[in-house]
């Protein structure tokens, strides 16, 4: 498989904005399981789309989501929902379209995808706006979120719409998209994960970490956010016995301080790492906020995760997930963090966990999708005039 550096025919084009990092991980999962499958058979390649309309506001949604899923999440959850209609999303992607369409149709005309694979919300409408003009591919959405859907996802206009969780596709079709339309994937995790096989003990000892210790993954998603810095200290103090294993994404500030204060020797603090899975093989246990990404990763890793809160409204619904099938816990507090460690070590109690998250998460969400994406490009392109 090829992603091509200049912008040249392709296969497939993932389009996605970088609002967060799940929607790029979501790409790089998928393309991943495609080159399992295919080798070097398919080409494909990512773009912003969001950032590609070049349109004032627009393209600069990366940027914007951060400040907003940080320091103003009020204003984001007043967007979303105010925006929260098939209507009002409509009305604003045709003006956003008719803005930006010289620049989308150049993007496309100089890709000449013959599948487009949509993975962000917001997307999908521009691409089948530019679509009915002038040209011909087919358009797959994969949904994201997990349970709290906005209504943006649910596009008619799209060829197909994979989803990651049974809840995801009861809600789609409820807002009109037809059975046809439809199907469950799982989620798109990227392949290593379920391909690591090793146990917890064999992972420490080949990390160089305490082979027989108690060990505790927290991670606060790629941005480092929430109280993670806090929370180190009181699991250090109120179980001391433990081993820790932070990361602290691309929190910079936060690292320099955790790694500048006094540690316990079994306190390890990571940065933005690239071998997570190995860093989850290693845990017996995963604490993360809300976000789907590292949530379903844990998850296909089959650990037990305490869900600490969710960024957005969007993840609410994923911490009802976790707790409806039994796959952990949701502690908003230290303390219940704390509680809910201890409740874990109970032998009996862990494994029921794990037996519950065998029939509950599909490992091979990306591997599934990209026998989809296979299929669908054996069929003809749709196109326009």
């Amino acid at each position: 498989m090829t992603n091509a550096v200049n912008r040249q025919p392709i296969d497939v084009l993932f389009a996605i904005s970088d609002t967060g990092g799940g929607h790029r991980s979501a790409a790089v999962a998928i393309s991943a399981a495609l080159e399992q499958m295919s080798g070097a058979s398919i080409t494909w390649a990512i773009e912003d789309l969001l950032q590609a309309t070049n349109v004032p506001g627009v393209r600069s949604a990366p940027g914007l989501y951060d400040q907003l899923s940080t320091r103003w999440l009020k204003l984001y959850n007043f967007s979303f929902q105010l925006t929260n209609s098939q209507s009002t999303v409509s009305f604003l992607s045709r003006i956003v379209y008719l803005i930006a369409r010289q620049n989308l149709n150049r993007l496309l005309t100089e890709r000449r995808p013959r599948l487009v694979v949509v993975t962000h919300p917001l997307v999908h409408r521009l691409v089948c706006a530019a679509r009915r003009r002038q040209h011909s591919f087919r358009v797959l959405t994969v949904v994201t979120d997990l349970v709290t859907l906005h209504a943006s996802w649910s596009y008619p206009g799209v060829d197909l719409a994979l989803t990651p969780t049974d809840e995801a596709y009861r809600l789609m079709h409820k807002r009109g998209m037809k059975s046809s339309q439809l199907r469950r994937c799982g989620f798109p995790v990227h392949p290593k994960f379920a391909a690591e096989q090793r146990d917890a003990p064999t992972a420490r000892r080949d990390l160089g970490l305490e082979p027989d210790r108690f060990t505790v993954l927290l991670t606060a998603g790629g941005v480092g956010s929430g109280r993670l810095g806090e929370l180190v200290q009181t699991l250090e103090q109120q179980m001391p016995d433990k081993q820790f294993l932070v990361v602290t994404g691309k929190n910079r500030a936060l690292y320099e301080e955790l790694r500048s204060g006094p540690r316990l020797p079994h306190t390890h603090v990571f940065g933005f790492v690239n071998n997570m899975e190995e860093l989850m093989a290693a845990s017996d246990v995963v604490v993360t906020k809300a976000g789907p990404g590292t949530l379903m990763e844990a998850l296909v890793m089959r650990k037990p995760v305490i869900v600490t809160e969710a960024v957005g409204l969007q993840e609410h619904g994923n911490i009802d997930f976790v707790l409806n099938y039994e796959l952990g816990f949701f502690c908003p507090t230290n303390e219940r963090i704390v509680a809910a460690i201890s409740q874990l070590e109970d032998p009996v109690r862990y494994a029921a966990i794990v037996e519950r998250l065998k029939h509950a998460v599909p490992r091979d969400g990306a591997i599934q999708i990209a026998r989809v994406i296979h299929q669908q490009l054996s069929l003809q392109p749709v196109g326009g005039s």
